[in-house]
């Protein structure tokens, strides 16, 4: 009985002693991952604190300074876990843990999505606020509840759109967002022809006789 502990631990230490390598290999490629993604991040922060771009967006009253810098934050972040990801791969590999290695390959080519969805959600902000104020400036003279209605409107349907597009490149239900792109957009057409239809009747009426009293 003495004798099969002793091999049982013999074996163990012996085991494990030759996986120590591979441990602190991993680690090590893991700890060297982790500095680089930290440097970019810091990297990418420090460029866009010394090119005042949040600034930039500030005075054009588009979007707020502290917006400009949770959006910065939110991408820098995750492009530097995209890095501990890429160095994740390898270090995985020397641990032996191949199995673990194509879900977190999954995952590091999922997240270039997830970087272009985070940059359409801040142009779709951009441009919501962009149309919204060229609408409430331009159409003054409806007064400013009806300007300022208006406006509200074109942004929300601005945004409204940019998270269908947000969404659908996420892969959330793009089946179920193409199906409701299609039917808002036969709706939005439909309400446009019977607007145009109803409202444009009498005009139309006119022009049919102007044009057969000259054909006469």
């Amino acid at each position: 009985m003495i004798e099969l502990i002793n091999t049982i631990l013999f074996d163990f230490f012996k085991n494990f002693g030759n996986y120590m390598p591979n441990l602190f290999g991993g680690l090590l490629i893991l700890v060297v991952g982790l500095l680089i993604g930290s440097i970019v991040k810091q990297l990418i922060l420090t460029v866009v604190t010394f090119s005042k771009i949040d600034l930039l967006f500030h005075k054009t009253k588009l979007i707020k300074k502290e917006e400009v810098n949770v959006w910065t934050e939110v991408l820098s972040e995750i492009l530097k876990w995209m890095l501990i990801i890429v160095f994740l791969v390898p270090a995985l590999e020397v641990w032996g843990l191949s199995r673990a290695t194509s879900v977190v390959n999954q995952i590091l080519f999922y997240l270039p999505n997830v970087v272009v969805a985070v940059v359409i959600a801040f142009v779709g902000i951009l441009a919501s606020n962009l149309t919204s104020d060229l609408i409430r400036h331009s159409v003054k003279t409806m007064g400013s509840t009806a300007s300022n209605s208006l406006a509200v409107f074109t942004r929300g349907t601005i945004m409204f759109f940019t998270v269908l597009v947000v969404l659908n490149q996420l892969g959330v239900a793009q089946d179920l967002i193409r199906i409701l792109f299609t039917g808002i957009v036969a709706m939005l057409s439909l309400a446009g022809g019977l607007a145009f239809g109803l409202g444009g009747k009498e005009l139309a009426k006119e022009l049919l006789e102007e044009l057969k009293s000259k054909l006469k």
